[in-house]
């Protein structure tokens, strides 16, 4: 068992230090990417922001108009035909 134990140890590799002076970064042009995406969302917001307001009082004006409209119309019977008249039931040979 410990000789198991022993060559498992061993066969372990132990993780090598990284130095300091290695430090990897995107560096300006990763920066410059990073920020162009940054300013096309946020103008994109700004768009989408202006467009549905543009919309939601396009419809609010509709909803006006056609409120206005309807308080304009003037609803009349229309003229009813006479009624029909009645046989006489009385003396059936005057008819």
């Amino acid at each position: 068992m410990d000789f198991l134990l022993s060559v498992l140890l061993a066969a372990t590799t132990t993780p090598t230090p990284v130095p300091d002076d290695t430090y990897n970064s995107p560096g300006t042009i990763g920066f410059i990417a990073t920020f162009g995406v940054a300013l096309a969302a946020v103008g994109l917001f700004f768009d989408m922001n202006r467009r549905v307001r543009r919309n939601r009082y396009r419809t609010e004006i509709r909803q006006k108009l056609a409120e206005e409209e309807l308080m304009n119309l003037e609803v009349a019977k229309p003229e009813r035909p006479a009624p029909p008249t009645k046989p006489n039931r009385a003396n059936p040979e005057a008819d």
